[in-house]
């Protein structure tokens, strides 16, 4: 069979060749889970293209989704392909947003994404309808797809009408459109073509010995990169089976994930590391009785920086289910390339270094010896097919291996710029690369990320990254895990930066607070640093960015604008 062009001859392939077969498994805590088949979700997209296509929506217009997990969002969202528009997904305002906060971040995207519709659930209508009655809005409409009666049989000339359409769209065509992490508002729109993506998922495939009796197991939410092109495009292009959790769900009970892996049999997972730890410490261990890892092939950690705690404490837990070790893998990428630069090797162990922290701190990579602070490092994997990246100093020119360095990429299936924000694009490209804002190195063809190049404090003239404060913080008693962050306040006497930390907690006497707010300053100590500030804050305080992790910048920002002023001491 021909190789397809479009994401959609993709599916209508999988869906003539595979009819029977599971494509999505919607799993809802406490219920038995929905069962689309290769078959019934082209189906079901076809109707949904009818009432899209019925709504005036046109080929090259942008279709927000805002709607929260469902079953019917997978085809609604094929659907929308079927007719040449790009499908856009945001995500689902959490409750304790303000209306009017979730309204300008939905306005600030809308102006660079160039959004065209909404498509969400009645409730929003009051939050979202302003926006298209407001002077200047480029969102035409909002419509709420969940209350669409696809009973109603097919109309053959207007479904006639859509595929038309459908085989006019070419492979160089924008397919969709997905937003970099940050804080509503800040995220950057990207979009991708089909033949970009198409490239990624046998690029992808390949890269992780991918078979036809892998499935796909996510709770990650679909407006996250790893969540919709690692757990949806790549297995549903690729006529694989994947099973979907709801994020919040997940959060409440993370049972649910090795629940799933063990009665579906799933093979592979993306996760971020914070996920590691929270499985292995939220479980009770009778929730976990009958559970079976051992199907997992590949457990692969991204998104943020990985830690080795988070592999042995996960380890600790499940080895005792099945879970074999050797699943610990590893990825590195992002949005603007579709997904991923880097893979480590499937079956093998990580890559992994005990480093000089300070020395790193100063841009070089040294073994730690007797004498060192040790951090450890994991590796990333090595460049994927296509891919090429170099690490660079602060002018750009290539550094050598075991220097550190930004992080600068180009693949074949990297992003064309920014959509509607030319000036950003500019910030960020140069000669055909892409410079991430990451920080790293490279040793052995083996790529090591181990910070965020804007995140980086400087005090004195010694990098320190936020990530290993915040590392040293976590594993207090006392603080909530994965919910601190570090980062540089200016001191104007001393013309330097000085280290301040936010942590959240559930400690409420005085004397409880003070006595971890001493041990803080030793957590610093520990690893050569001098923390000038603590902030300790109420739990669920922090700001997260659009990918779940607490936002240096914006909470930096809360916190000295003083409009929400915290206990701190010196």
């Amino acid at each position: 069979m021909d190789k397809p062009n479009t994401l959609w001859n993709a599916w209508k392939r999988n869906a003539e060749s595979e009819p029977g077969r599971d494509a999505i498994v919607h799993w809802i805590a406490g219920e038995e889970p929905f069962r689309w088949t290769f078959k019934s979700i082209f189906e079901a997209a076809k109707k949904f293209s009818s009432f899209i296509h019925n709504c005036g929506i046109k080929k090259g217009e942008v279709c927000a989704i805002i709607i929260r997990h469902n079953a019917n969002l997978y085809p609604l969202y094929m659907g929308i392909s079927r007719t040449g528009a790009l499908p856009a997904i945001l995500a689902y305002p959490n409750p304790r947003l303000h209306p009017d906060k979730f309204r300008q971040g939905l306005e600030g995207m809308a102006q660079r994404s160039g959004l065209d519709y909404i498509l969400t659930e009645r409730e929003l209508e009051p939050i979202i309808r302003p926006l298209i009655e407001k002077p200047g809005s480029t969102i035409r409409n909002v419509f709420f797809p969940l209350e669409w009666d696809l009973t109603k049989p097919a109309d053959e000339s207007l479904d006639e009408e859509i595929e038309s359409i459908a085989g006019s769209v070419k492979e160089t065509d924008y397919f969709l459109v997905q937003h970099s992490s940050g804080t509503t508002g800040l995220q950057k729109p990207i979009a991708i073509t089909h033949k970009a993506l198409l490239e990624h998922v046998d690029i992808c495939n390949e890269a992780l010995k991918v078979t036809g009796q892998d499935k796909v197991v996510s709770w990650l939410p679909l407006y996250h990169d790893m969540g919709l092109i690692g757990a949806f495009h790549i297995p549903l292009a690729s006529g694989l089976t994947s099973i979907h959790i709801s994020p919040f769900e997940w959060i409440l009970a993370p049972v649910l994930l090795v629940e799933a892996i063990t009665k579906e049999k799933a093979t592979m997972c993306y996760m971020p590391n914070f996920a590691y730890n929270f499985l292995a410490e939220k479980i009770p261990a009778e929730e976990l009785e009958g559970i079976d890892l051992g199907s997992m092939r590949l457990l692969i950690n991204g998104a943020e920086p990985i830690r080795s705690e988070s592999h042995e404490k996960f380890l600790d837990q499940f080895v005792k289910y099945n879970f074999n070790p050797l699943a610990l893998a590893s990825v590195y990428g992002m949005a603007e390339l579709t997904l991923a630069l880097t893979y480590s090797e499937p079956g093998k162990p990580l890559t992994t270094l005990r480093l000089d922290r300070n020395k790193l701190s100063e841009g070089r990579v040294k073994f730690a010896d007797e004498n060192s602070v040790i951090r450890t490092c994991i590796s990333c994997g090595k460049l994927i097919k296509g891919a090429d990246a170099r690490i660079v100093d602060v002018n750009r020119r290539e550094l050598p291996d075991g220097f550190v360095g930004e992080i600068s990429v180009k693949s074949v299936s990297m992003f064309e710029g920014y959509r509607n924000y030319p000036e950003k694009t500019a910030e960020v490209m140069q000669d055909g690369w892409y410079f991430t804002g990451d920080y790293g190195f490279k040793i052995n063809d083996e790529f090591y990320v181990i910070g965020r190049k804007k995140d980086i404090i400087i005090v004195a003239g010694k990098n320190l990254y936020p990530e290993d404060i915040e590392e040293t913080v976590n594993q207090l008693e006392g603080i909530i895990p994965g919910r601190v962050i570090a980062f540089g306040e200016e001191d104007p006497e001393l013309g330097t930066e000085k280290v301040s930390v936010v942590a959240e907690t559930k400690l409420e006497s005085e004397k409880e607070k003070n006595v971890l707010r001493v041990e803080i300053l030793k957590a610093g100590m520990s690893i050569d640093v001098n923390i000038n500030k603590v902030y300790l804050a109420p739990p669920r305080w922090l700001i997260k960015s659009s990918a779940g992790k607490p936002s240096r910048k914006a909470n930096k920002e809360r916190l000295i604008s003083g409009e929400d002023p915290l206990i701190w001491s010196r």
